[in-house]
């Protein structure tokens, strides 16, 4: 991230607020960061803010013409970026967008820009679902450089309760930062990507199970970077506190479980439908021998308690899936983390493996940064061997999985 370049373009709305924290995020990533404001979006929040939080001057109408280094500004605003974000994406710059019309700093800009551009609307309900919008809506995405994020429900601020609500900057972020490392790649589109993540609980009664520290973070991580590569994805996630942020995304369909045997139905429901299954979930190996319906009496708890084995789902996985499907697992270790991981590929015939440490620092369960060792059927291996985000991570496994060859 450090180093690279987003333009962001403000729209006037009053989401515009929610894109001061996707600046300053960005700036203090180390990203550089540069804002065009309509004329309508300076009447929600001003220049100065986003100068302030960019640490670079902020542009609108008024600069149009002024030259730098004695070009248009628009045209060394768009051959400057890497990523061009507009958000608030208002009705009226959609429109504009659509029919390749230019007449401020901010339409001039993209036309006389060719990185990749990430849309994020806000508006009414009613205008939202107009027609025109709708279309305009639907041929921005024929564009390929256009990247979308669909506006979410809720409470709007005019009180309405609907569709038009700006996407958090939670979700806008991570789109933001996977187009800085795809470039705008949409190798993944027409394939479907099946991804399970997070830590099963095997239950003694309804308060008590036995589980495991894991997050899902790496699974959403990977579902995110699926989806932002053009893929359909499906996320079978045990509880996580982070399934939010890609909940409402269009084109993820999140199946929440709790245990191994409702993980297990899951994978085994949506596997003949999958082009990749990667099992990035923490499955617990054994499970409570006996299960009590009702909340065991603390002098009732069991001094040595029985366990019985629970279903193995990845090996499952492997004996159903066709040749043309690709099969992908996880293997958490410490210590030697190459050695079990290359077992654990072979016996359970696996096209692929990630072997993570959990003993390292910023690395594992709960962190939002990992670490890890690829090796695939081929022999090939690929080391990260410094700690960089979940994100990141799961964009390198893609990548890896991609160049694997397509038989055998």
């Amino acid at each position: 991230m450090q180093g690279s370049r987003v333009l962001v373009g403000v729209g006037g709305g009053i989401a515009a607020y929610k894109v001061c924290e996707v600046v300053s995020a960005l700036a203090k990533e180390g990203v550089q960061v540069r804002t065009v404001l309509t004329d309508a979006a300076q009447e929600f929040v001003t220049p100065l803010t986003f100068a302030t939080l960019s640490r670079h001057a902020s542009y609108s109408d008024r600069d149009f013409w002024q030259p730098v280094h004695g070009r248009p500004l628009h045209i060394e605003l768009g051959e400057w970026a890497d990523i061009f974000l507009l958000a608030p994406l208002t009705a009226n710059t959609l429109a504009k967008l659509a029919h390749g019309m230019a007449d401020n700093l901010l339409t001039n800009t993209v036309l006389a820009s060719t990185c990749p551009v990430l849309l994020a609307p806000a508006m009414n309900t009613d205008m939202w679902e107009q027609a025109a919008v709708q279309r305009n809506w639907q041929q921005v995405q024929q564009d390929p450089r256009y990247h979308t994020l669909a506006p979410g429900s809720g409470l709007l601020a005019c009180d309405r309760v609907g569709a038009g609500r700006m996407a958090e900057p939670a979700e806008i972020l991570p789109y933001v930062r996977s187009l800085l490392q795809t470039k705008g790649d949409r190798s993944l589109a027409g394939k479907h990507i099946l991804i399970s993540s997070g830590g099963t609980r095997e239950f003694l009664d309804p308060v008590r199970f036995i589980g495991n520290p894991s997050t899902g973070k790496m699974g959403i991580a990977l579902a995110q970077a699926a989806l932002h590569r053009g893929a359909k994805v499906t996320l079978v996630h045990a509880p996580s506190t982070a399934i939010d942020t890609v909940r409402a995304l269009a084109g993820v369909r999140c199946i929440a479980v709790k245990t191994a045997a409702e993980m297990r139905q899951a994978m085994l429901d949506h596997l003949s439908q999958a082009d990749w299954t990667i099992m990035a979930a923490a499955v617990a190996d054994v499970k409570p021998a006996y299960y009590s319906p009702e909340k065991l009496p603390k002098s009732a708890l069991p001094t040595n308690l029985p366990l019985a084995p629970v279903p193995d789902i990845v090996a499952e996985l492997a004996s159903l899936k066709q040749p043309h499907q690709r099969l992908i697992g996880f293997a958490a270790q410490t210590g030697d983390i190459v050695t079990p991981a290359k077992e654990k590929l072979e016996r359970k015939q696996l096209d692929a493996i990630a072997a993570n440490p959990i003993d390292q620092p910023n690395s594992g369960f709960g962190s939002d940064t990992n670490q890890a060792v690829f090796l695939d059927r081929h022999g090939r291996q690929h080391h990260i061997d410094q700690p960089c985000s979940k994100l990141t991570m799961a964009h390198q496994l893609l990548n890896f999985i991609q160049a694997m060859p397509e038989h055998g």
